[in-house]
């Protein structure tokens, strides 16, 4: 008789809690390969193919396409044999194993499956794809000596925490995690980061906060005025539920309207040189070299002079952390919605190189194929309004970062050129920041560089 065990909905991403099943895969008595996706859902942040770490039949599937599960929730259960001498099993386990669903038992010699479907889809064929599957056993324990965090898998399902431990040198068998069944979060790399950046900093003059004031007895406090639901028309009105996407952009904008100070500055600029050194770098031949390049280069120049503008702010330690490289957004707007993709390291692209890296970001985020690490872990967002045929905007900066710089779109207009009147290419720069990393000196030299750099693009030849 063959073990049915359930695959539920993993975690597919840092602070994602549902995702909507967008098409399923696989039906009822198909029969999966360890590893082999199995539904395709949707989450806050991408399309994600989900696979499953179970070899066998599948028995049932739980929820239908545009169901949204929450995370955890039962996906489907599949058959995957018995020690039985008749039925020989695939017993090994995933090798990309997703934590809290794979086997903890050590890595059994790999055999086939015979006639495990034949006998399995005969067996329920009859039961309701809804039937709830029987409890998995439990998988056995370790023996002492033979299993531990130094042999098994790390418990670590996001790559982005994988990506963020190996960036900066972190061990993640080290590490505890304070996730379920001691899944490492990326709140555990981060606080682990923390610690060692503490150790190794020079201690500095900490700042006395004034003790805050008692109230006075003798005052009675204002009660509260009583809260007031406003009336919504009830004609003619239509609710659209703010999820996926779209509710992971609202809950992201509203956080940084309530946490960051944010203020604007902005300046024109005389784009002609700029246009006719892509005109030139174009006519000699390569792959096209896109304007949001040329500016995103630029950004990385500036940002090379005044990092603090690359940088985020953590309340809780109350610290201003900088980051030593760039990994620069840019928003795209699509069918799906509002999405800011990540070029990691911008900063040691050349033009060419980040060109090649916004087709391709840009082509998946048409196509819906980001994956949630295309998505996070920026520390600085260009975004180049210009494209919908504005000059000028104050864009709420993209939470955690610290700044944002806005391009509005180039256009001919009346300029001063060397003392006369002529008709110029000009663009306005605008640059959104986080008042507590810096002050307007810091902001308006970064943004006074940038226009330098466009109006006369030799100047970045100086940095070459």
């Amino acid at each position: 008789m063959a073990q049915v065990l359930e695959f539920k909905l993993p975690d597919l991403g840092e602070g994602l809690t549902e995702a909507e099943i967008v098409r399923w895969l696989v039906e009822v008595g198909d029969v999966v390969a360890i590893d082999q996706p199995v539904v395709e859902v949707e989450t806050a942040k991408a399309m994600v193919e989900v696979p499953c770490p179970y070899g066998g039949v599948v028995t049932a599937r739980f929820g239908e396409e545009g169901t949204e599960l929450p995370v955890g929730s039962p996906l489907l259960t599949v058959a995957v044999g018995a020690p039985a001498s008749d039925v020989e099993a695939e017993t090994e386990g995933s090798g990309n194993v997703l934590v809290g669903y794979g086997t903890g038992a050590p890595p059994a010699r790999r055999r086939r499956v015979r006639r495990l479907a034949a006998d399995v889809v005969t067996s329920v064929a009859d039961a309701p794809a809804s039937a709830p599957a029987p409890a998995p056993a439990p998988a056995p324990a370790p023996a002492a000596g033979t299993g531990g965090r130094d042999d098994g898998p790390v418990p670590v399902i996001s790559p982005l925490v994988r990506r963020l431990a190996r960036e900066n040198g972190l061990e993640l068998r080290e590490l505890t995690g304070s996730g379920r069944d001691g899944l490492i979060l990326r709140a555990d790399v981060e606080q682990a980061l923390r610690a060692a950046a503490a150790q190794e900093a020079i201690a500095q003059e900490a700042t006395l906060l004034p003790p805050a004031t008692l109230p006075d007895p003798t005052v009675q406090p204002t009660p509260p005025a009583p809260k007031t639901t406003p009336t919504l028309p009830t004609d003619g009105v239509t609710r659209t539920p703010l999820r996926g996407i779209r509710g992971a952009v609202a809950d992201k904008l509203s956080r940084s309207r309530r946490e960051i100070p944010d203020a604007t500055c902005w300046v024109d600029a005389d784009a002609t040189e700029l246009m006719r050194a892509r005109a030139a770098m174009n006519a000699a031949g390569g792959p096209k070299i896109s304007v949001l390049a040329l500016l995103a280069r630029i950004c990385t120049a500036a940002l090379a002079r005044f990092p603090e503008l690359n940088s985020s702010v953590d309340m809780e330690a109350r610290e201003i952390v900088r980051f030593d490289r760039v990994h620069l957004g840019f928003a795209a707007q699509t069918e799906r919605g509002l999405v800011v993709p990540v070029v990691r390291d911008a900063q040691a692209r050349d033009a060419e190189a980040l060109s090649a890296e916004f087709g391709r970001l840009t082509e998946a985020a048409r196509t819906g194929a980001l994956t949630p690490g295309d998505l996070t872990g920026g520390t600085f967002t260009l975004n180049n309004y210009g494209v919908f045929g504005v000059d000028g905007s104050t864009p709420i900066i993209n939470h955690p970062e610290a700044a944002m710089l806005g391009v509005g779109r180039i256009v001919p207009k009346p300029w001063v050129h060397e003392g006369e009147l002529a008709v110029r290419q000009v663009v306005q720069l605008s640059l959104t920041f986080d008042h507590r990393v810096c002050d307007g000196g810091t902001a308006g030299g970064f943004l006074r560089y940038v226009a330098d750099c466009v109006e006369q693009p030799a100047v970045l030849l100086r940095n070459l």
